[in-house]
């Protein structure tokens, strides 16, 4: 409310569907008072009445606004017209393409004040940082050509420290970075263990035979048309080669029966896990890995839950594993579930392939090991040795060994992969 005690605008939040309840929740929780309307869904247009309604007039008549990304896509034309106070983006780093619909119509809200929350600001290169703030100060960073300048300091082996610091110079007032170890420092210890699993002679007869089969002809294909011309056929040989790794039934469906090492160790580790009385989360961003790990919780009688892009009642499937002691397991889709979702029930996590970007796997991990977590978490990864994965982990490490400029540093190691890496990558 403003001086008169007249009702002040709105404030706008705009966040991933899955956590609109999260947002509902926790100002019911902390601002009972707060007029929260959730902007989404097809009767969104509707009043309570269930009237057609013509404009976004009636958001003065609340204090909060949840809308999502999508929405906010959709109905840019008539949220552009709203005066709000805050405009708030959580898990910012949707925005980060500063060519996207979502970030051109993010910077098409008007607003007095302007955050962005992300717990990875900077999943991939520095050039994302410049999205974010064309939102929350534009002009600040300049525009296509500080972009490209932005750019060009994560590419190569290294940043460049004469734009590194200037760019920290420039963003650092405008950043409140808060580690876990700050804002939790009573939160209970994780311990990150790698698990490596030998491939049985089936299996390594037909990774190998794959293997050969992409070394030769992404070889080929480079020498002939060059990397920057074959980026797709290498990113989908490196696919197939780490679905190989994980499970034959990956790559041809009529081998959903045959044997993997990774449920071949998975399984009993669950089992350990369950008899001590423990929960544990189990990611894989192959939904049709965890579909095979589904079919083997099923013959064993293991109840548990399910989540992938297409799951609905997100908050349903989180409360009953929260809160339903015969339910230990949850499968989740690492990126449909990586981001907004509070298992805090859980001690133990499984990765079952590992990704490209280490931010996003310490985001799932950090489902669990987060506010309200009083037992110390185990993370462990499923590594098939000798093979793709195993670089993989490799290569995350050589990036993680820059030094880290402005929030975080570039951890997308495919960026700028040369043909000498693809040759180790297939070796």
């Amino acid at each position: 409310r403003d001086a008169d005690g007249r009702p002040g605008p709105p404030s706008l939040v705009v966040a991933p569907r899955s956590l609109m309840s999260n947002w509902q929740q926790e100002a019911a929780r902390f601002t009972p008072k707060l007029r929260v309307l959730r902007h989404i869904g097809p009767g969104r247009w509707r009043d309570e009445n269930g009237e057609p309604l013509s404009d976004l007039s009636h958001f003065r008549d609340y204090d909060l606004v949840l809308t999502t990304y999508a929405t906010m896509r959709s109905d840019i034309e008539a949220l552009k017209e709203v005066a709000f106070d805050y405009a708030i983006l959580d898990e910012a780093q949707a925005i980060k393409n500063a060519s996207t619909a979502s970030a051109k119509a993010a910077r098409l809200l008007r607003a007095e004040h302007r955050l962005a929350l992300s717990g990875t600001p900077i999943e991939n290169h520095l050039g994302e940082l410049f999205s974010l703030f064309d939102f929350l100060n534009p002009g600040m960073l300049g525009r296509a050509g500080a972009s490209q300048q932005i750019q060009s300091a994560s590419n190569g082996q290294g940043p460049d420290d004469a734009v590194l610091r200037t760019l920290q110079h420039a963003v650092r007032p405008f950043i409140l970075r808060r580690t876990k170890e700050e804002v939790a420092s009573e939160l209970p210890g994780r311990i990150e263990q790698t698990i490596y699993c030998d491939l049985e002679p089936k299996q390594r007869r037909q990774y190998d035979e794959l293997q050969r089969h992409y070394r030769q002809s992404l070889l080929n294909r480079v020498d002939a048309k060059g990397m920057n011309n074959s980026k797709m056929q290498v990113l989908e040989g490196l696919l197939r080669l780490r679905q190989a790794a994980c499970h034959p039934g990956l790559i041809d469906n009529r081998h959903r029966s045959k044997g993997s090492a990774k449920l071949d160790t998975l399984l009993p580790q669950l089992q350990e896990v369950i008899n001590e009385g423990h929960k544990a989360l189990v990611f894989s961003q192959f939904t049709t890995l965890l579909r095979l790990v589904r079919e083997r919780l099923d013959a064993k009688g293991i109840r548990y839950e399910y989540l992938d892009g297409r799951t609905r009642k997100r908050s349903e499937r989180v409360e009953r594993f929260q809160e339903d002691a015969d339910c230990p397991v949850f499968l989740i889709s690492l990126k449909a579930g990586g981001l907004g979702l509070n298992l805090t029930a859980a001690s133990y996590v499984f990765l079952l392939d590992p990704w490209w970007n280490p931010a996003v796997e310490a985001q799932a991990i950090d489902r669990t090991h987060r506010i309200g977590q009083d037992s110390q978490v185990f993370a462990y990864r499923l590594i098939a040795r000798d093979t793709v994965e195993e670089k993989v982990l490799e290569l995350q490490q050589s990036k993680k060994a820059l030094a880290e400029a402005i929030v975080s540093q570039n951890s997308s190691p495919l960026r700028d992969l040369s043909r000498e890496q693809l040759r180790w990558l297939l070796s």
